[in-house]
């Protein structure tokens, strides 16, 4: 029998690697890939440590989960991502094809959605909220620890 995993479970996923960036002193945002109910790329913020403006969490997932499908198309997969994508991120899942978009917390400064969902490809469908206390506390502990 095939286990299928909820959003729930793959939500904790994307939430490990956001704590894996906090670790690294990175805006704790995590994304994991899900193509046919498994993982096919994980990846958090590494802007600080690659020196990179553009190494989201969603930025490097797109490109782990093209080289391993070996397509450039994400038709078939969900992005589970902590934090609302900003328009960047947005455009690059729009070019990718994303089939599923799913987000925990949201960001009234810099995310998408102020925008609105036609940045992304019109068959991308959008859920978010899962998991989203624990996404959103998660980015006002690393503020705090910043701020201080």
């Amino acid at each position: 029998m095939i286990e299928v995993f909820s959003d729930d479970h793959f939500m904790r996923q994307a939430l490990y690697e956001a704590h894996q960036a906090f670790e690294k002193g990175e805006i704790p945002v995590g994304a994991v890939v899900v193509s046919n109910n498994r993982i096919i790329a994980r990846a958090h913020n590494n802007t600080e440590q690659l020196t990179d403006v553009t190494a989201h969490a969603e930025m490097m997932a797109i490109t782990a989960a093209a080289s391993t499908l070996g397509n450039k198309y994400l038709s078939d997969c969900t992005l589970y991502v902590t934090l609302e994508p900003c328009i960047m991120c947005a455009g690059a899942l729009a070019w990718a094809q994303l089939g599923r978009l799913v987000y925990g917390a949201s960001d009234e400064k810099r995310g998408f959605m102020q925008y609105g969902k036609e940045l992304l490809h019109p068959k991308t469908k959008v859920e978010f909220g899962v998991r989203h206390e624990e996404c959103s506390q998660l980015m006002r502990e690393f503020f705090a620890v910043r701020r201080r």
